[in-house]
């Protein structure tokens, strides 16, 4: 079963909005962590500075891997791969690309890698 291009076009626009807001995020956090970033303050002025440091770049870590997630969709739409899962190679399911545009596995596909990291992780 071929993914029809109407539904790689809209995936396509999703992945591109998704990829924005992220970089809107992270503009926008970063702004927000410059903004109070006076280095004067008493013990817990600069306690509060650092843990908020740590969650910009625990926050940003995440949106990095997401942000990675995309690019490699849209070159998956380039290369013509994007759709297919990784471990069946079958059609991923239309409506989980509509939820979950930059997956990589069908249904199918991910209770397999699940089962199979799970039974590795008991080793």
């Amino acid at each position: 079963m071929a993914i029809s291009e109407k539904l790689i076009a809209e995936c396509r626009q999703r992945l591109l909005q998704s990829k924005q807001d992220i970089l809107n995020r992270v503009r926008e956090s970063r702004s927000n962590l410059d903004q109070n970033d006076d280095r004067g303050g008493d013990e817990g002025d600069q306690t509060i500075r650092v843990l908020a440091e740590q969650e910009f770049l625990s926050m940003h870590e995440r949106l990095r891997g997401q942000l990675l997630e995309i690019e490699s969709a849209l070159a998956r739409i380039d290369n013509g791969s994007f759709g297919y899962c990784e471990e069946t190679e079958e059609a991923i399911e239309p409506e989980r690309l509509r939820a979950l545009p930059w997956t990589r596995l069908s249904i199918e596909g991910a209770e397999i890698r699940e089962s199979m990291n799970k039974r590795y992780a008991r080793g």
